[in-house]
């Protein structure tokens, strides 16, 4: 009798945690909307529905996948680009009392698409516009609000201190709000560790529609927001983080090895020993397919240092004298021009690039994958990663980036975001094409990919990095959490935090509001 009724316990918890779907009553969400709006702060002007001219405009601006953009979805109710931190807690409140799904939006990088899609009526809630920014120099803090872009973060930085920064992204289009909550990944993670080592405060809007600080959400959900993903918990407003300090004067160098030169051998040594060059270098290798007629694999040697060419040089003839670094392959700039050079622009551009955002639709159709790496990978299999990548016939290429130095310094647990010591470096896979008609050739030539590295990269679970969100690891329908999907994907992303990060969510969303393709799941107690 005892084991019949731990059964009927197990599947009433399996099934409440779906969060059965109902249907939503779009009217009275929209009316909802216009009802709560506060004429201090009125919702008008930020609301878009299908009806309003600009209501395709306003959705593509902010998709940066081609293969997820769709301004004609018949399941998009409405658009909202809060312009109030008032426009996010009547959102969050009118689509709950009505049954709508929210997809929220910050920069537009979900590599999925799952800010910005969904298989039911839902509305996406844009931060774009909730961008100030405040800069303590005194204290080495910053204020951000979650619609405020890395390249505006940056450069209102370096306006008010030439050597302080953040430990952040590459890309100067990122959003605030997700890519810190993910983790903040960047390459000054060597020196002090990712975005979310440095969050001290932040502004959420819970399930109510209340907003909450680290005081009053608590320590658990503070905790869950540092590399856990704010989607599933509620809605970032704003993070407090503090500044580190840089050198005036830091070196860069972009160098690159073709398959002709030895580009294998020197990848073998750059596994060897990027992860114990000093915590002050950041030093990523790029595999990629050259252009031209002659195709064939060039990697591409990036790297950054706190410090001198001098200094670098000495480092580099030193630990990895193979590369054959010069003195005129070496650029010493300030922290912010370094910014433009890892966007990919060149030496020199001015660095006004950093406060573009996009007006456009995205151009192109891309796939990333990622995977993270314990011990060295062999020629042989790199080699075997060398013949799937030539079999592309657009632009591919990886990313790998190099762990050690503070990163192993870091528990696991300290934050949501798990991936910390006994990593070598991470892959990102990535590729990207023009065509339509060439999707389901890249997408069958990355799982292949992807299959090819299984061999070399960690097990059991192979984990990845919620930030280059990638489907494949697992997910579940939209409006379904499935706890035992959502472990499996979960198992990948959070490793051994998964567990808290549930308990989390049971506690502070218990009827599993704030979801999406692969949203944290409800733990519910039996």
């Amino acid at each position: 009798m005892k084991v019949v009724f731990v059964m009927f316990l197990a599947l009433l918890v399996s099934v409440s945690s779906q969060a059965v779907v109902q249907k939503p009553n779009i009217g009275n969400f929209l009316q909802c909307l216009r009802d709560r709006s506060d004429p201090k702060n009125p919702m008008t002007e930020a609301i878009f529905t299908p009806q309003n001219s600009t209501f395709a405009s306003s959705y593509v601006s902010y998709t940066k996948n081609k293969r997820y953009s769709n301004p004609n979805d018949t399941n998009l109710i409405a658009i909202v680009a809060a312009k109030h931190e008032s426009h996010v807690q009547a959102t969050v409140v009118c689509a709950k009392s009505n049954r709508v799904q929210i997809r929220i939006r910050s920069g537009g990088h979900d590599y999925e698409g799952l800010s910005y899609t969904s298989s039911l009526p839902f509305a996406v809630l844009d931060m774009n516009n909730l961008r100030s920014i405040t800069i303590d120099v005194s204290g080495k803090k910053s204020w951000v609000q979650a619609g405020a872009t890395l390249g505006e973060l940056y450069t209102k930085i370096s306006e008010a201190s030439k050597t302080l920064a953040f430990p952040a992204g590459v890309c100067p289009t990122l959003g605030a709000g997700g890519h810190i909550s993910g983790g903040g990944y960047g390459n000054l993670m060597r020196k002090y560790g990712i975005s979310v080592d440095h969050v001290v405060d932040a502004q959420l809007v819970d399930v109510n529609g209340k907003i909450l600080n680290r005081a009053s959400m608590g320590e658990d959900l503070f905790w869950a927001i540092r590399g856990g993903g704010g989607a599933s918990f509620g809605v970032i407003l704003s993070w407090t983080i503090n500044l580190v300090a840089v050198p005036e004067t830091i070196t860069v160098f972009n160098v690159n090895k073709t398959l002709g030169q030895g580009a294998t051998d020197v990848l073998y040594k750059w596994q060897l020993v990027s992860s114990k060059l000093p915590r002050e270098l950041f030093l990523r290798a790029m595999p990629q397919i050259t252009k031209g007629a002659n195709k064939t694999i060039a990697v591409n040697f990036i790297a950054q240092f706190l410090g001198s060419s001098k200094k670098l040089m000495g480092i580099i003839n030193k630990n990895l004298p193979e590369l054959g670094l010069k003195g005129e392959d070496c650029y010493e700039m300030s922290w912010l021009n370094t910014t433009t050079f890892w966007a990919d622009y060149p030496v020199g551009t001015s660095t006004s690039v950093l406060l573009k955002r996009p007006s456009t639709p995205p151009g192109a159709f891309f796939k990333s994958k990622s995977d993270y790496v314990k011990k060295p990978i062999l020629k042989e299999g790199i080699e075997k990663m060398w013949k799937t990548m030539l079999k592309f016939n657009n632009h591919v290429f990886m990313q790998w980036n190099p762990y050690g130095g503070v990163m192993d310094k870091i528990a696991a647990n300290a934050t949501a975001f798990p991936h910390r010591k006994g990593n070598l470096f991470k892959i990102q896979y990535f590729a990207l094409w023009i065509d339509a008609n060439a999707t389901k050739a890249n997408l069958a030539l990355m799982k292949e990919l992807y299959g090819v590295a299984e061999t070399y990269v960690s097990s059991n679970p192979r984990e990845a990095f919620l930030n280059y969100r990638d489907i494949d690891v697992g997910s579940n329908p939209s409006g379904v959490t499935n706890v035992a999907e959502g472990k499996i994907y979960g198992s990948k992303y959070f490793v051994g935090n998964l567990n808290r990060l549930m308990n989390v969510k049971a506690k502070y969303d218990p009827d599993n509001f704030f979801r999406h393709e692969q949203s944290i799941p409800p733990l519910h107690a039996m």
